[in-house]
């Protein structure tokens, strides 16, 4: 059996509902028949993808590395149709984004001003890639963020404007831990636990390490994707840094850090020409999302952010 896109489809639906109920639900089809596909699929890859538990599915280590390689695959498939009927009609705008819960207010913003342009999106957690692909020509804008001590590679000819000069990073973690009874933490607090981060994403790490050692912290820390992180630190596992746009869990803690140790720069990256509203309505979009969060309100009301100010 050859591998198609609507394997990879399958495969990717499956780890994101975390059962295959859930995903067959998703797709469209019966479970027996996504059950039997998904066997088909692990004997021409020759490896078994998901663990089978109780309460759902979860991938192999195998599988992980199967679904790296595939959620850029289906990305690039989505981008080539959007990218085809948009030529078709003659109005694209091709936009790209490290992981931000402003997405979806700033599409709905661009949506609603260029109602006739044909949108496409591609995330990555490589914000160095994104900007290549900026000057390449593959993308018109991209919104990035440069990990504090750790400057990005910006080809040149590209536009550069800041959102956030300093967006903070809060700490996430278990509801029962026992610094989540503060409102403000201390690194301190965090001592003996391990730490996750996602070494693909760029400076993440070598920032979280720099921090560490300013702080005379040397915890152990796992090396994960942002799924499994979600994982280990419900659990109890492991504690993480995330953004402070993050909205409130029933199963997680998410408290700002003493100090503001840890931080990025926001930045979108354009080509020259590019739609001048993109900024404006992604200015506008992260605006609302912020000042929705309260432990981030609070915190930019008492920083004097300039973000306050609507214009």
């Amino acid at each position: 059996m050859e591998l198609e896109v609507r394997h990879l489809r399958a495969l990717c639906a499956i780890a994101d509902a975390g059962s295959l109920h859930k995903a067959a639900r998703q797709l469209g089809v019966s479970q027996p028949s996504l059950t039997t596909q998904l066997q088909r699929i692990e004997r021409a890859l020759e490896g078994e993808l998901f663990l089978r538990e109780r309460t759902g599915c979860r991938p192999t280590p195998f599988g992980r590395t199967v679904l790296g390689r595939a959620r850029p695959l289906l990305a690039e498939m989505a981008a080539l149709v959007a990218e085809a009927r948009a030529q078709a009609h003659g109005q694209r705008l091709r936009i790209g984004s490290t992981a931000s819960r402003a997405l979806p207010g700033w599409l709905r913003r661009l949506h609603r001003r260029l109602p006739d342009t044909e949108t496409t999106l591609v995330v990555d957690v490589s914000a160095n890639a994104l900007l290549r692909m900026v000057a390449a020509g593959q993308l018109d804008v991209a919104f990035v963020h440069e990990v504090e001590g750790s400057p990005l590679r910006v080809p040149a000819g590209l536009q550069m404007r800041v959102l956030m000069e300093r967006e903070p990073q809060f700490v996430s973690m278990a509801r029962n831990h026992p610094a989540a009874r503060q409102p403000v933490v201390d690194l301190q607090d965090f001592a003996r636990d391990r730490w996750t981060v996602d070494p693909s994403v760029d400076g993440e790490w070598d920032g979280l390490r720099r921090v560490f050692a300013g702080a005379g912290l040397d915890p152990p820390v796992l090396h994960t994707d942002y799924h499994t992180a979600a994982s280990l630190i419900v659990s109890g596992e492991a504690v993480a840094p995330c953004q402070p746009t993050s909205g409130p869990r029933d199963d997680m803690a998410i408290r700002p850090l003493q100090g503001d140790p840890l931080a990025v720069r926001l930045l979108l990256a354009t080509r020259p020409g590019a739609h001048a509203e993109v900024y404006a309505d992604l200015r506008a979009a992260y605006r609302e999302l912020a000042l929705r969060t309260a432990p981030y309100r609070a915190w930019l009301h008492r920083t004097g952010s300039p973000l306050l100010s609507a214009a």
